[in-house]
């Protein structure tokens, strides 16, 4: 359990301070905002703003993952080595990271607002995606486990094995959907980074409660049939817990008015690697309501378009759904503010579904 620890603290100092630092290399080399012409006219005053700040909470993450083993390792001389479980969550962001930073480089530095053509963009998500589900289905422990299931989760696997084919499918799929609908959420100063916090803090318990409760040791559990086959659940802790820390440090900076934006570098890691503690914690339906704010702000967009293209007309003023209430007249801060408030419901609800399917089969 000291790993969590290290790790969330870790991970917080590292962004708090590392971020000012790639702030000031980024705005060196001139390497700022681009911002939309048709958005609110407050936004124009966010242009040139440091982008690419992903890069912070991303070394920080993978950093804070492995220097919490060192120290695990050195302070109880018990070996706390690195999990096939971490390590696909941490290649998944990495990954995912990389294809945002392609994006992100291309708009700043070769000056086009597009960023990478859409079918770059999307081969390098797929490529990433389909690397993370096939070897999701390798490296089985001495259970038998391997990180991922071929079978569909909510709080637990269910139903029948869909095979690893239609499994690939399936996680490109959600990892494509998540890391879309945090880049959508990337809008406003703070909004993307604070709600990924909470969702990190979910999967952080999670993680526990899984490990507490794993079936590999059923011999010692008050009730084995409500145990959870997780390959690495502590391990998937550690990750989140890194990933909360390093997010709440960047937040530091993100806030209002922010210092630094992540871009497409940290939103698309950040989707990736929710997704990707979904599928490997057995918990892919369930982060549909624990990520509640993404799926929402990416549902408004569907809407948006949906609506336009059948009827000519459009349901909101602007989408995504938080610039709809600025247009309405809410200052950014007031609709970041109430949107954590909803991500936070979003976070009870999803807790409190996980700990009632646990209570109902115990």
């Amino acid at each position: 359990m000291k790993q969590i620890l290290f790790a969330g603290v870790i991970g917080l100092f590292l962004t708090l301070i590392g971020t000012p630092l790639l702030i000031k290399l980024l705005a060196r080399k001139g390497y700022g905002q681009y911002i939309r012409d048709d958005g609110p006219r407050e936004h124009a005053s966010k242009r040139g703003t440091p982008t690419m700040g992903g890069i912070a909470f991303i070394l920080a993450t993978v950093a804070a993952y492995f220097l919490s083993k060192v120290i695990t390792t050195w302070t109880t001389d018990k070996a706390a080595t690195p999990t096939f479980s971490g390590l696909l969550v941490l290649g998944l962001m990495v990954g995912m990271g990389m294809v945002g930073f392609l994006d992100d480089y291309i708009k700043i530095v070769k000056r086009r607002s597009l960023g990478l053509r859409a079918k770059a963009k999307m081969a390098g998500q797929l490529t990433v995606g389909i690397a993370f589900a096939v070897l999701s289905l390798q490296f089985a422990d001495a259970r038998g486990n391997t990180p991922a299931s071929t079978k569909l989760s909510f709080i637990t696997d269910f139903g029948w094995t869909i095979g690893p084919v239609l499994f690939v499918v399936w996680a490109l799929f959600m990892i494509l959907a998540m890391s879309n609908g945090v880049n959508l959420t990337d809008g406003l100063d703070g909004l993307a980074t604070g709600a990924s916090v909470l969702v990190f803090g979910a999967y952080t318990f999670i993680g526990v409660w899984q490990y507490q409760e794993s079936c590999a040791n059923a011999q010692t559990l008050t009730n084995p049939n409500a145990c959870y086959e997780v390959r690495d659940p502590l391990d998937l802790a550690v990750v989140s817990a890194a990933l909360m820390g390093s997010c709440l440090g960047f937040l530091w900076w993100n806030t209002s008015p922010a210092k630094i934006f992540m871009g497409d570098t940290g939103s698309l890691a950040l989707g990736g690697v929710v997704a990707g503690l979904a599928i490997l914690s057995r918990t892919e339906l369930l982060v549909a309501i624990i990520g509640g704010l993404f799926v929402l702000i990416t549902m408004s967009v569907v809407i948006q378009v949906g609506s336009f293209r059948l009827t000519g007309k459009r349901v909101f003023r602007m989408a995504p759904l938080q610039h709809h209430f600025e247009l309405k007249g809410w200052s950014e801060v007031l609709v970041v503010v109430r949107f954590w408030i909803i991500q936070g419901i979003c976070m009870i609800v999803g807790l409190g579904l996980f700990y009632a399917g646990w209570a109902a089969d115990k």
